[in-house]
């Protein structure tokens, strides 16, 4: 299994210092490489409270100061910007990083990059399909022709520059939307799976109808992330009192503009169990919890989004640190056992 991280780059909205974050953000990319970690995410935001509104830009940067880890949006809101340029950009960063770049599309939680940019709103879904499958030509060929509604046609152009990886891998991010796990797996597309609230295994339909639409598609089943929220310290208590101002000032904040109540400390404390979705407390905890998890859905891929709210970098760089030295080898450890272990099990018996 693969094990990574990802950021939104979250800042103070009230005194934001988005040039010592981005700063920041490079350094803890480097240290998630040395660690041993796999993927390293970055996501898109057009706010106060988030320093990065260009991923590609800073996963370049930390392109040049890593060698093996791979570098994703996390996501690029596809629905508000031009899939040529997303192409074009990505395909850039894959000739600098060696192969290392990825694409992790979604429809946008925030919207504020739909008015910046002047799109409609009344447009979310068709928006959203039509540049995907734009998207998808434009990995497949060099020269396109296609039309649709939200974009200039294109007649035979060519796009370049072409990336190093044949093709340029896209993941599909999907929240609480059945109809877009749907659409992932019947295109062949990976899927990350977002799980911020309520038990895991409420999710587990998603990725069933991910793999049946591959399925019925008559496509080989499509790699599957889990993406949720998470802290590490070597002390659990300690990583609950770490996390928790963060994580409350910043999804009561975000509550406020969508109407959900507010997270106490209890809401918090239960959700750091087996069966919760927060990953926070030691790495014993944490690895536990994820590979309950890979008993539920057999994804290949977690990515653990440490920073919910602005945290002091020290601590962000020891729950890096962590959750590479010490959860990502256990759970790689027992994911392939129980693999070896399930490939050596007799087969079953078949009735007539």
């Amino acid at each position: 299994m693969e094990i990574g991280v990802f950021t939104f780059a979250e800042v103070n909205p009230l005194a934001p210092d988005p040039r010592r974050r981005l700063r920041e953000l490079v350094e803890e990319v480097e240290l998630a490489d040395q660690v041993g970690l796999d993927v390293f995410g970055v996501g898109e935001h057009h706010r106060p409270d988030y320093a990065v509104s260009a991923p590609a830009v800073v996963l370049a940067a930390a392109a040049e100061r890593t060698s093996r880890i791979r570098l994703t949006s996390a996501v690029t809101v596809l629905s508000s910007d031009d899939p040529v340029r997303v192409f074009q950009d990505f395909a850039t960063l894959d000739l600098l990083s060696e192969g290392r770049a990825e694409i992790m599309v979604g429809r946008g939680s925030f919207i504020e990059s739909f008015p910046l940019f002047g799109y409609d709103l009344d447009d979310y879904d068709e928006l959203f399909a039509e540049k995907l499958g734009l998207l998808l030509r434009l990995r497949e060929d060099v020269r396109v022709t296609w039309s649709g509604r939200h974009r200039p046609p294109l007649d035979g152009q060519a796009v370049h520059p072409r990336p190093l990886q044949d093709p340029l891998p896209v993941w599909v991010a999907v929240g609480g939307n059945p109809g877009s796990a749907v659409r992932a797996g019947a295109l062949g597309l990976p899927m990350a799976l977002a799980i911020i609230g309520g038990m895991p295994e409420r999710f587990a339909p998603f990725a069933e109808l991910h793999r049946r639409a591959a399925r019925e598609a008559g496509l080989p089943p499509p790699a599957l992330s889990i993406n949720s929220h998470g802290h590490l310290a070597t002390d659990s208590r300690r990583a609950a009192d770490e996390a928790f101002p963060p994580f409350a000032a910043t999804m009561n904040r975000i509550g406020r503009e969508r109407g959900w109540a507010p997270m106490t400390r209890a809401d918090f404390e239960a959700s750091r169990g087996l069966r919760g979705a927060n990953l926070v407390g030691t790495p014993e905890e944490v690895a536990e919890k994820i590979l309950f998890q890979h008993e539920i859905f057999g994804h290949d891929r977690f990515l653990m989004q440490i920073t919910v709210g602005p945290m002091p970098h020290d601590r962000v760089m020891r729950a890096i640190e962590l959750l590479g030295t010490e959860v990502a080898p256990a759970v790689r450890r027992e994911v392939t056992r129980r693999a070896g272990s399930d490939a050596a099990a007799p087969a079953p018996a078949r009735g007539g």
